[in-house]
């Protein structure tokens, strides 16, 4: 499950240096706790309590075999399903089956023909099998029953916006811009809203699944398409069967007029397995541009892992309106509608982080399965952490450790909003919120420190014993630390219990204090985490010292509140880099010379010590800092380029020419679209503006990019709005989500009232994907407080049915975009008040009178406008 509200979020971890490095051996010393004994008076006692503890759901059953027969009532949005279930006791005998089966009708429940007792009451099917089943006996039963998604109360979260379950997109086809289509959503325990289960992630099961739908939809589910047969009523069903088993919640059906672009992997034995997209007709064109790396992420991670990539086939799906950003179901993998881009849009991004999420969620997540909620980041800590392996392979070590700076910054921002706990979290309120920055970001940062510390090769072996040993299995975070410590030979509860069993992460105060006589350069480090929330940490770290003979590495290890390590050097002290290899997942506070970070930019091997070295080595007007500025212009990563387009604005008047002559040659030339948009931007605001206009002009002719043209159309609509809006209105037609969210910032500030139509246009239309529909609405909002009161009243139509069909976002901002109005609509009652008792002042009757009707039609939007602020979309 990809998580878009804490999207970018890895941790790092502890290192592990190098056999031939430099060891500096440190005094180990132990920490003493006073404990005082609290004696409580009898009015201050506390009946004590057990602390909550989430357990793994007791496995009373095993279910060996799902076999459902479905077929779906558009009109009503149900789904009629017969269902033929093999199970047997797990280990004590039973003569009764509880499944999950949550707002149903249940028609008949059966064994060998014959009725069964059962009770439902909405949420649990209590079955009497008639006889009671050891062990070692099988039983297969049926049940009849329907489907009502849309009947029954849900519920959802940040992550997993809704838990129907299954979903109806459309069915009556009544929206003529959005195609009809089905779909469900199973994590964390919706799959048995479309089919009685034991839905929970510690079960497994192999199924088949036979659709029933009009010979014009194609399907989609887990496992091969054995056989698709025409029957005499114009419908067709498909069979679709998974004789590997795994777990309920990934349970998959998808059906619509998608288009089925065909693509392969070729497997280590010579044999082709199917990995095909399934996107809406439009954008037939672009899927493989969208999906087409897929196939190389599969043999990637097959080879790095070494276990061949285990399932059917590997099929990914687009759909409208999902409750998130995209989902791991097994070999049949759903993508909310923010994927679909055109050429042009992916020179601006594309999404192969998520494609590589999913993918990996087959080996972690599917393959073996968090045996309970508490236990999520054993899914999730790893998929995260594939986006980084991906970017690695593909990009290069800077992408992905830019991307990873990304990720802990998500980790550090959901825990000062949301709070820390710990990693493996069994006293959670609600399982929903296993699914934040957590289980994600601070998961893929901590093994990525435990691959730093153990090295790739014991690494990705330990990676591989847990999935061999583990294979069709739950699994709890023990059993990863178990895979470890075999592989590597080292006991590891010292690092799973400080980053897994708990809360926070380091906060470190790092200063040097230079001895030139004795040569030697000595680091006090500082531990000054909230030791409430946190632990104090066993850290080792890799500490690089610059001298006249080059640079040596020096594995530390910081196990205390208070250290000082003293590192030689030989001549002249050039730097000390502090985690040479920028993995720690630490706040890191560094205390040292200016000159030091200037050399750092220069000489860090890794992104984030580059990065540092440029921010904080730029606080003189230095003549080497001026020179550091525009080297970093023409840095080999695009980010660091990024970042020295904003530096530019310290360079003296000296250097200024130089800069914009390097600047301008990115705007028009960089490979980066945000390096060439940045550009524009800088140039803008220090450029004349004809030299401006030019270069406007010539980016919305010529550059492919999306952001880059919105950029060029901003500049251009401050220096010459006319032309600008010309320039706009011709690209209206693009079919571009990004184009048209460019073009409504720019009606938003320019846009005269003709412009509604385009709004409206848009925001009702099937173009925008993704975040965009609530860009485009906060540009409307802006252009809609410039129009007379006529006009704004013609958009409480749009806002209502924002509120009614806007995308999750879009429904959640919709009342702070309607209070931005209100607040609009206080300030001008205010100001004609004003203008009114000035009016009368002057004996000026007919201005006055004009004044009040005007704010009459104020108080009156005031009046009609407040009731979609409190709707907010419900």
């Amino acid at each position: 499950m990809k998580n878009w509200i804490y999207l970018g979020v890895l941790i790092l971890m502890a290192s592990c240096a190098p056999k031939n490095n430099t060891e500096v051996v440190i005094g180990e010393s132990d920490l003493l706790e006073n404990v005082e004994d609290s004696i409580l008076s009898d009015s201050e006692e506390i009946t004590p309590e057990r602390p909550v503890y989430r357990e793994t759901e007791p496995i009373r059953t095993d279910l060996i075999h799902t076999k459902l027969e479905v077929s779906f009532d558009w009109t009503r949005s149900r789904m009629k399903g017969l269902e033929t279930l093999t199970a047997k006791p797990h280990f004590y005998p039973s003569d009764s089956l509880t499944l999950d089966a949550k707002g149903m009708d249940i028609l008949k429940v059966q064994l060998d023909g014959k009725d069964l007792s059962y009770s439902y009451d909405s949420s649990y099917l209590r079955i009497k099998l008639g006889k009671t089943y050891t062990r070692n006996e099988k039983y297969t039963l049926t049940i009849a029953y329907v489907a009502k998604p849309e009947e029954r109360t849900t519920d959802g979260s940040a992550a997993i916006t809704s838990d129907k379950g299954l979903y109806f997109i459309n069915p009556k086809g009544e929206e003529k811009s959005k195609m009809p289509q089905i779909w469900t959503q199973g994590e964390t325990e919706a799959s048995s809203v479309w089919f009685p289960t034991i839905d929970a992630p510690n079960v497994k099961t192999t199924q088949e699944i036979f659709m029933t739908v009009e010979d014009k939809y194609v399907t989609l589910s887990n496992g091969k398409l054995v056989s698709s047969k025409k029957n005499t009523d114009g419908t067709r069903t498909d069979h679709w069967k998974q004789d590997l088993p795994h777990a309920p919640y990934l349970f998959m059906m998808g059906v619509g007029e998608f288009k089925v672009i065909k693509d392969s992997y070729t497997r280590p034995d010579g044999s082709k397995m199917e990995v095909n997209y399934y996107v809406e007709p439009e954008w037939e064109p672009y899927a493989k541009a969208i999906f087409g790396e897929t196939p190389a992420m599969i043999k990637h991670f097959s080879q790095l892992l070494g276990v061949e990539y285990p399932w059917d086939k590997y099929h990914q799906i687009v759909v409208r309106e999902y409750v998130s950003g995209a989902m791991e179901n097994t070999g049949a993998v759903i993508f909310g509608d923010y994927v679909y881009k055109n050429n042009r849009e992916l020179l601006d991004g594309n999404d192969q982080s998520t494609i590589a999420h999913e993918l990996f969620h087959h080996w972690f997540g599917d393959l073996v399965t968090c045996e309970s909620w508490s236990n999520l980041p054993l899914n999730e800590s790893f998929a995260n952490y594939s986006q980084y392996l991906w970017d690695e392979y593909r990009y290069g070590q800077d992408e992905a450790d830019y991307q990873a700076d990304g990720e802990a910054e998500g980790y550090y921002q959901s825990s000062q909003s949301a709070g820390y706990h710990d990693l493996i979290w069994f006293d959670y309120d609600d399982k929903e919120q296993m699914f934040d920055g957590h289980s994600y970001n601070k998961g893929g940062r901590i093994l990525h420190m435990l691959r730093s510390y153990l090295g790739d090769e014991a690494f990705f072996k330990g990676m591989n014993q847990y999935l061999t040993t583990n294979r069709f299995k739950p699994a709890e975070f023990q059993q990863l630390r178990l895979a470890f410590e075999e592989v590597s030979g080292e006991d590891l509860n010292w690092f799973f219990n400080q980053w897994f069993l708990a809360s926070g992460h380091p906060v470190l105060d790092v200063a040097q204090s230079i001895n030139t006589a004795a040569g030697t350069v000595k680091l006090t480090v500082k531990q000054n985490q909230n030791l409430e929330v946190s632990p104090i940490y066993k850290l080792p770290v890799d500490v690089a010292v610059f001298d006249a003979e080059g640079k040596h590495v020096h594995r530390i290890v910081i196990d205390k509140l208070d250290q000082e390590f003293v590192l030689p050097f030989k001549g002249d002290l050039k730097c000390v880099i502090f985690d040479d290899q920028q993995m720690l997942l630490a706040k890191v506070r560094e205390d040292k010379p200016v000159e030091q970070y200037v050399f750092q930019y220069y000489n860090g091997k890794r992104y984030k010590a580059r990065r540092s070295g440029l921010a904080l080595g730029t606080k003189s007007k230095d003549p080497k800092v001026q020179q550091l500025i525009l080297d970093a212009l023409n840095d080999p990563f695009w980010d660091i380029r990024l970042a020295a387009i904003e530096k530019a604005v310290k360079l003296t008047e000296e250097n200024k020419g130089k800069s914009l002559s390097l600047i301008r040659d990115l705007a028009t030339e960089d490979a980066n679209s945000q390096v060439r948009s940045s550009a524009l931007n800088y140039l803008a605001a220090n450029s004349d503006a004809e030299s401006v206009k030019v270069i406007c002009l010539d980016r919305i002719a010529k550059d492919q990019s999306y952001l880059v043209v919105s950029a060029a159309l901003k500049q251009l609509g401050k220096i010459d709005p006319d032309l600008a809006m010309q320039k706009a209105a011709v690209l209206e037609s693009e079919r571009s989500s990004k184009m048209i969210t460019g073009i409504a910032q720019l009606y938003g500030s320019s846009g005269t009232k003709e412009k509604y139509a385009f709004f409206e246009n848009a925001l009702k239309g099937s173009l925008l994907q993704g975040f965009d529909q609530l860009g485009v609405m906060n540009s409307f909002t802006y252009f809609i407080s410039r129009q007379e009161p006529e006009e704004i009243d013609r958009a409480y139509d749009l806002y209502y049915y924002l509120g009614e069909n806007g995308a999750f976002y879009t429904q959640m901002f919709l009342p702070q975009n309607v209070n931005y109005l209100l607040s609009m609509f206080d300030q001008k009652i205010v100001e004609l008040d004003t203008e009114i008792a000035e009016h009368e002042k002057n004996n000026n009757a007919a201005y006055a009178d004009q004044a009040r009707k005007t704010k009459k039609a104020f108080e009156s939007l005031k009046n009609k406008f407040v009731s979609i602020a409190e709707f907010g979309g419900e």
